[in-house]
């Protein structure tokens, strides 16, 4: 087994491994600056025009920064959210400018307590040579 898997890494070419971690990069970013409740990072970690599918199916669409971030006031308000931590990614397909990312992130309340497990698609584009999350599809509101 152990045999296996060394030899499916040694068939990854190196430059794969290089463009998952440029295009993984974002999204790490994006929940620092997500839980540090800092827009204008958040809109760095992005690409343009940006696309959010929620819950329900609802599409925005955030053309430029100017129209980019999130209240996290409201979100604080409604489900009483403090922090978000990011579970797990994992890249699904990739090209050479675009990676499909399987994102799964947690919800925690001010006293810790995880209240929400979202697992998502996340699209990471490379535009004028920078890598920004183009792209999110999840179950959360």
């Amino acid at each position: 087994m152990r045999f296996a898997f060394l030899a499916l890494l040694l068939t990854i070419p190196p430059q794969t491994t290089s463009r998952e971690a440029e295009a993984r990069a974002p999204i790490e970013a994006f929940f620092k600056a997500f839980n540090a409740r800092d827009n204008e990072a958040l809109k760095k970690t992005l690409n343009y025009p940006h696309v959010r599918i929620n819950e329900t199916g609802s599409v925005n669409v955030w053309r430029d920064a100017s129209e980019a971030g999130t209240n996290f006031d409201a979100l604080a308000r409604s489900e009483g959210w403090a922090r978000s931590s990011l579970d797990s990614v994992a890249m699904r397909q990739h090209g050479e400018m675009k990676v499909h990312f399987e994102v799964v992130f947690s919800r925690y309340k001010a006293d810790g307590t995880k209240y929400a497990t979202f697992q998502s698609l996340w699209v990471s584009t490379k535009q004028d040579g920078h890598w920004g999350i183009q792209a999110r599809s999840s179950f959360a509101p």
